[in-house]
């Protein structure tokens, strides 16, 4: 279905690159259990006009999740935009109930806006939404303005500072050609490893099946301008290499590896990797700069727009158990990391009272 899927996407505004064919198809072969695949799609005669990529697990019970998983920073369905949209949405959502039959239906890590609420909208049995991870996102224009941003002249001027230190050093940026890329993936790898080498690391991206699912997925979506890949070099010597994944609406910075001795010479690597996601921003319409999933200290020093993804829960008459299940879980982890929170910053002043 790969040219037909890529056509689909190409006709949703509202995708992101966790959607495209590529991406998918390389992560059921990495990610896959044989026989759970479960297909969704929406024709009206011989045009694919929305699809609904998802797989059966089995525990905690029976649910159906779009494919994905974890590595995916948003989930989603495909719909074509345009006059065929709500037949569409309302198609799929029916196509949705039957497959579903004894499992419950859980979209998650949806961004704001995404396709799937017009399946929710449509959705005839029990339904709820309820908050996902949190996103952070900055607009997308040039680097100047979003020194700009910065909330004091003091501040502006460091980062200027740090710019005119990157140059200083020889810091000079490529974009990988496609015959390239697999060679630069496993450089990035690499450098991923030697960086976070003694430090709690996602151990995801340590993994081989996770090399194998890059080095396959991101060939071609670099061939099809969804992705691309930056090397930055000192002394015709690779130091760091950046992945940007793009969609109609976004460029984001989804994974990078640099060698330590950036960091011993004083580079500050943040903001060299934003300087080169923003060259990607200009072009195409997109409006936002996504710093993707995660609340770290170091995307806030760039003032940016705290975005929260949606998770989409959907049911048949006969499991909605299954649904108060899960939204109760969900309010107990809720709760659960917020006390932890209360009690990292308890601990961190010192361990009087809060």
């Amino acid at each position: 279905m790969a040219e037909e899927w890529g056509l689909l996407y190409r006709r949703c505004g509202a995708a992101t690159p966790f959607q495209s064919h590529a991406w998918l198809h390389s992560w059921w072969l990495s990610y896959g259990t044989p026989g759970r695949l479960r297909l969704v799609v929406v024709r009206d005669g011989d045009d694919l006009v929305a699809a609904a990529p998802l797989m059966l697990v089995r525990q905690p019970w029976p649910v159906l999740v779009p494919l994905g998983g974890p590595i995916s920073d948003f989930g989603d369905v495909l719909i074509e935009d345009g006059e065929r949209a709500d037949r569409a949405a309302a198609a799929l959502a029916d196509g949705l109930a039957a497959v579903a039959r004894t499992a419950l239906i859980d979209f998650r890590e949806v961004r704001p806006g995404g396709a799937v609420e017009r399946v929710y909208a449509r959705w005839r049995g029990p339904r709820r939404r309820v908050l996902d991870s949190l996103c952070l996102e900055l607009p997308a224009v040039p680097m100047d303005d979003l020194i700009g941003r910065l909330g004091t002249a003091k501040a502006q001027q460091r980062v200027r500072a740090k710019l005119r230190r990157l140059k200083s050093l020889g810091v000079e940026r490529r974009a990988v050609r496609p015959d390239g890329v697999d060679a630069a993936l496993r450089r990035l790898l690499e450098l991923h490893r030697l960086q976070w080498q003694g430090r709690r690391v996602t151990a995801e991206h340590l993994r081989e099946r996770f090399a194998e699912h890059l080095v396959r997925s991101v060939g071609p979506m670099v061939r099809a301008g969804d992705a691309v890949v930056t090397e930055f070099l000192v002394d015709d010597t690779v130091v760091a290499v950046d992945l940007t994944l793009l969609s109609p609406r976004l460029a984001g910075g989804y994974l990078y590896g640099a060698h330590p001795q950036l960091r011993e010479r004083k580079a500050d690597v943040a903001t060299m990797l934003l300087h080169a996601c923003v060259q990607h921003t200009g072009t195409g319409g997109r409006r936002v700069l996504s710093l993707l999933r995660g609340n770290e200290p170091y995307k806030h020093h760039w003032r940016p727009l705290p975005v929260v993804n949606q998770r989409f829960l959907l049911a048949r008459r006969r499991t909605a158990p299954l649904m108060s299940a899960a939204v109760c879980d969900v309010a107990a982890r809720s709760r659960g990391k917020q006390l932890l929170d209360r009690f990292l910053d308890w601990r961190g002043r010192g361990g009087g009272r809060p």
